[in-house]
């Protein structure tokens, strides 16, 4: 895989689920321990590559294209619910042959994996949760004191503007970089150069599009309590690792009380990182994996 490396190109899969046909990319051998990497929100599958690439001689590694990113089916409503998201991981093990793995997860991915490791954690050996854990209770309890009526307008207007302004373009490859390098002025230039090769499409009008579908930016504004989010987590039987930079705008678990409501977790922290961590410490987060998963 590429992005840090070279190596093999990962082999493409489908499998459907709730009548979307979603991809995913796999390497290593198909009779190894499983591995799953979760991406995150407008990101791909191959954002993991050179992670990937890293566990491959050990491990059966799976990628999948959440739905609305990558080569994964966009929703035909332009809504993104989390428990789809959540059905679809459901849906992946038995589709995939997949009894029990090790997940890793990044921000919407690790909130999928958390509950998914949750609703079914005898499938889950290790967890390891790259700021997944959504709001901070902070956050959390001003959201919820917001009137659902005000939530659910600025729910429908969102929509209702991405429908609108339609799907930016950019001239060619090395704009769309540009514009992925401003969104994370961290990534190198050689990992923002493959993240928008693998994650982007060049349509008949020679325009460069990114894959996901901008309406998953607008998540719905019904969810999971925050009692039922606890209980889920607390329902999670394996090791967990919450991860997280000291330089991302996320709040710390180990500092705000979420992470007491794991049975067995633990943070660890990234210095010099920020929400992708795993890009902007790759080598430190490679390193943490293997004492953590093997």
């Amino acid at each position: 895989m590429a992005g840090g490396g070279k190596a093999a190109e990962p082999r493409d899969g489908w499998f459907t689920t709730q009548r979307l046909k979603l991809h995913y990319a796999e390497c290593g051998d198909p009779a190894a321990p499983p591995l799953l990497l979760v991406h995150g929100g407008r990101d791909h599958a191959r954002s993991w590559d050179a992670i990937a690439a890293a566990f491959a001689d050990r491990f059966r590694v799976i990628a999948p294209d959440l739905r609305g990113h990558g080569d994964s089916d966009w929703v035909s409503d332009g809504s993104y619910e989390m428990a789809d998201l959540v059905a679809d991981m459901a849906a992946l093990f038995p589709a995939l042959g997949v009894e029990r793995a090790a997940v890793v997860g990044h921000s919407l991915g690790g909130n999928i994996s958390l509950r998914h490791a949750g609703l079914y954690p005898e499938r889950v050996s290790r967890l390891i949760v790259i700021e997944g854990l959504g709001p901070s209770p902070a956050r959390a309890a001003e959201i919820a004191a917001e009137p659902i009526a005000a939530r659910m307008r600025d729910w429908i207007a969102r929509q209702q503007r991405m429908s609108a302004a339609g799907q930016r373009s950019y001239d060619s490859i090395e704009a769309a970089t540009a514009r992925m390098m401003a969104a994370n002025p961290r990534l190198a230039s050689d990992l923002a150069r493959h993240l928008t090769i693998h994650g982007s499409r060049t349509g008949a009008d020679g325009r460069v599009r990114f894959k996901f579908d901008p309406a998953v930016g607008a998540m719905s504004p019904v969810d999971l309590l925050q009692t039922e989010k606890h209980a889920l987590w607390a329902a999670v039987a394996c090791p967990v690792i919450l991860a997280y930079g000291r330089e991302s705008w996320a709040s710390s678990p180990a500092e705000d009380g979420r992470a007491t409501h794991f049975r067995n977790a633990r943070v660890e922290m990234f210095d010099n990182a920020g929400h992708w961590l795993h890009h902007d410490r790759r080598d430190a987060f490679i390193a943490m994996m293997r004492a953590f998963i093997g």
